[in-house]
């Protein structure tokens, strides 16, 4: 019986979970500080009220237990990993292993240089900082309601800084929400308006032009006032002060800027990063053992000396593989090193619309590349579902 440790319980913890437990000759130990898993690539939908909390969240504990016998989950805060001695430490105990697979995603990068960024602005890689804002907006359109003065005679204005995939989608479902409410609370009394701000030459920057030019197309549709080129210098409670000396007034602001490893890498002793994700070998192993693999947002990821972003898929890619490379490595196979292509990409753009490209040639957008999109977040919930009904069903 060998033992195995998944250390997060991200997109690529529980897809290397579902492949691992296959095996009954292991004993498989997922560990996390949340008794849930949080699907972030529906956060957009949730922080804009089109999704409830039950669409974006999953029981761990009924989800393992529908996974079998050899499966358990313990909810606690992983400290540090000694690869010599194969020993993890949590906040409450430490486990010993025969293998362990690095899964604890990214946490939102404030950047130092941007002052007041963490104290004033709301992030999306937790629940817990997208339903405060959730609660803080809807309090607000509540006293609008109640025909409460609002902040600047009447103005609602959200800004997004960070225009990558995350404030994009944000940003567009938002606006289109807002819509909504603007024929509600009356376009006479109340503007409502959105602003995504970036400091890149492009929003969605690294991505297909074609994307990106949609996109663009799309966020100004909806109203959306694009900040390109715009460098933040600092944050305060209602505004934005950029380098250039300009100000942008806020109600609201959502932090989408950038990422960096979580907390537990900074006490990993290996190659890193300037955003602290650790540089694995060709393998997936972390540096100097070839019984630690490394996977997910946590880890700079390439194949064939290309980098591969930082999304679900990726994090599911490089789980399946670490995963067959556990059992191959029990069998005294040899595997291959770490290959994989992204088979494509979706942007949700508010309401019934997106925009999709499949396999770097098939360009799709509106209401088709929406429900392209949402068959595979189903597949993807529906798959997760099943486990969790049959360990409910066990407690």
């Amino acid at each position: 019986m060998k033992d195995i440790v998944i250390i997060g319980a991200g997109y690529g913890g529980l897809r290397a979970l579902e492949y691992l437990a296959k095996e009954k000759n292991f004993k498989i130990t997922l560990i996390d500080k949340n008794p849930y898993h949080y699907m972030q690539t529906e956060a957009y939908g949730y922080i804009a009220g089109r999704f409830d909390i039950s669409d974006i969240a999953i029981d761990l504990n009924s989800f393992v237990k529908g996974l079998g016998d050899n499966v358990s989950f313990i909810k606690d805060k992983a400290i540090k990993i000694d690869k010599e001695k194969q020993i993890l430490t949590l906040q409450n105990q430490t486990i010993a292993f025969d293998y362990a697979i690095i899964a604890v995603g990214a946490q939102t990068n404030f950047f130092s240089f941007i002052k007041g960024a963490k104290e004033y602005t709301h992030g999306v890689k937790n629940i817990q900082r997208a339903f405060e804002f959730r609660q803080a907006f809807e309090k607000r359109l509540y006293l609008k309601l109640e025909e409460k003065k609002l902040h600047r005679n009447g103005d609602l204005h959200i800004a997004i800084a960070g225009a990558g995939l995350s404030g994009v989608e944000i940003a567009a479902e938002m606006a289109h929400t807002l819509k909504k409410y603007e024929k509600i609370l009356s376009k006479e009394s109340i503007t409502l308006k959105i602003s995504l701000i970036d400091a890149a030459k492009t929003i969605l920057p690294g991505m297909d032009s074609y994307i990106i030019n949609k996109t663009e197309q799309r966020l100004k549709n909806l109203g959306i006032q694009i900040y390109t080129n715009a460098f933040i210098q600092e944050i305060k409670e209602r505004s934005i002060y950029f380098k250039d000396g300009t100000k942008v007034d806020f109600d609201f602001i959502i932090y989408t800027a950038g990422i960096k490893a979580a907390k537990f890498i900074q006490e990993i002793q290996t190659e890193k990063n300037n955003i602290e994700q650790i540089i694995p070998d060709e393998y997936l192993h972390l540096q100097g053992s070839e019984n630690i693999f490394c996977i997910g947002d946590c880890t700079q990821i390439k194949s064939q000396e290309k980098l591969l972003p930082p999304t679900a898929q990726t994090a599911e890619k490089s789980a399946q593989y670490v995963a067959k490379a556990i059992i191959a490595k029990t069998k005294n196979k040899s595997y291959p090193i770490f290959k994989a292509k992204i088979d494509g990409y979706f942007v949700a753009l508010g309401g019934n619309y997106a925009i999709g490209m499949l396999y770097e040639k098939i360009k799709v957008e509106g209401y088709l590349a929406y429900l392209l999109k949402k068959l595979i977040t189903r597949v993807y919930r529906h798959g997760l579902e099943i486990k969790v009904n049959a360990g409910y069903k066990k407690r």
